[in-house]
């Protein structure tokens, strides 16, 4: 059966998570064409017991160990039909009338490849959420910020950001993607595990040409940092090592040894601040990031041949022609709203 919208919630030891929200999401999805699948990345706990004896409706995908996240979504919508994937986070709340509007936008606009919602915080409802706030983009070196959220300085909502817009990324706690468009890039990337695979999911469906866009109208609460907190030295190592994949996988070649060149110098500042502060362990972490980075570099040769074959030659205006690091810091532009792009980010009718 080829549903309407799959919602997809890849579970690893998250029954907790389960108990809590999957009730809001099988009560906000109950339309037709909409269905919803636990995907089980190997856990260990209670989870698919759980499942079992309090919604065995509830379309159940099991794998004997953990993919990640890549791993683990991608082996579980290779499994699924569907015209819209909906990447669910397992400690997302949803909200009445969350999925048709964004459903129905996608139906209206065939050149949108992926779409998100608001994210907001769970533990503080006025506030946006960290991983995705009112929609992703990225500064010419690689950083990512949010519209909400720039570096650690989140924003509340107050409704200064309900536009409807592109956007450069959308966050994968609760990313809506053409089920097509998905399998023609090439899914998620397997080696990036978890952290920043989004981004790159992204990149590439910009650079065939599609859009991006934050549907603002709805929105979620995110409980955020629910498999890695935000102090766990292997998150940090995901992160400083997925950042440097992403941009040498996507960044054109003109840019890549300027970029990286950059990158490696903040890097190794980062380093040193940790090591300063005696975090001994998050300087280890950037360290073998690196090493990490180094070790990938001929199998991601071979992945930026691929992308080039299918790539457009596009001018990402959603790109921040500036460094929100030197912004945040020595400008003190902690705000979205304070950024001026070269080509302003367009809103879109809805």
């Amino acid at each position: 059966m080829t549903h309407r919208v799959a919602i997809v919630i890849l579970n690893w030891n998250g029954q907790k998570f389960l108990e809590k929200f999957l009730p809001s999401v099988i009560k906000h999805s109950a339309y037709e064409g909409v269905a919803v699948y636990i995907a089980d990345n190997g856990s260990t706990d209670d989870s698919l017991g759980f499942l079992a004896k309090n919604f065995p409706e509830i379309n159940t995908i099991s794998f004997p160990e953990n993919h990640g996240f890549t791993g683990g979504y991608n082996r579980a919508l290779a499994q699924i039909d569907a015209k819209y994937y909906v990447l669910l986070n397992s400690d997302v709340e949803v909200t009445p009338n969350w999925i048709l509007p964004i459903a129905n936008y996608l139906d209206k606009n065939p050149d949108v490849a992926a779409c998100m919602p608001k994210i907001k915080a769970y533990n503080n409802q006025t506030k946006f959420e960290y991983a995705g706030a009112s929609g992703g983009f990225i500064d010419k070196f690689g950083f990512p910020f949010c519209r909400g959220r720039i570096l650690s300085e989140i924003e509340e909502d107050k409704a200064q950001y309900d536009k409807t817009i592109d956007i450069f990324w959308a966050t994968g706690a609760c990313l809506f993607v053409r089920a097509d468009l998905f399998k023609k890039v090439g899914g998620l990337d397997d080696s990036f595990f978890a952290h920043m695979e989004e981004i790159d999911l992204c990149w590439r469906l910009k650079n065939i040409g599609f859009r991006i866009v934050c549907y603002s109208d709805t929105e979620v609460f995110h409980v955020g940092g629910g498999t890695l907190p935000n102090n766990n030295p292997h998150k940090l190592f995901l992160n400083y090592r997925n950042n440097l994949l992403l941009l040498y996988k996507n960044l054109p070649s003109r840019q890549l040894f300027f970029v990286l060149l950059f990158r490696m110098l903040l890097d190794g500042a980062s380093a040193l601040a940790y090591l300063f502060r005696g975090s001994f362990g998050f300087f280890a972490s950037v360290l073998r990031a690196h090493f990490a980075f180094y070790r990938f570099i001929p199998k991601f040769r071979h992945k930026r041949r691929k992308i080039k074959a299918l790539s457009q030659k596009i001018k990402h205006s959603e790109i921040y022609d500036g460094s929100i690091i030197f912004d945040f810091f020595m400008r003190g532009k902690k705000h979205f709203s304070q950024l001026i792009f070269k080509t302003e980010t367009k809103t879109k009718k809805q």
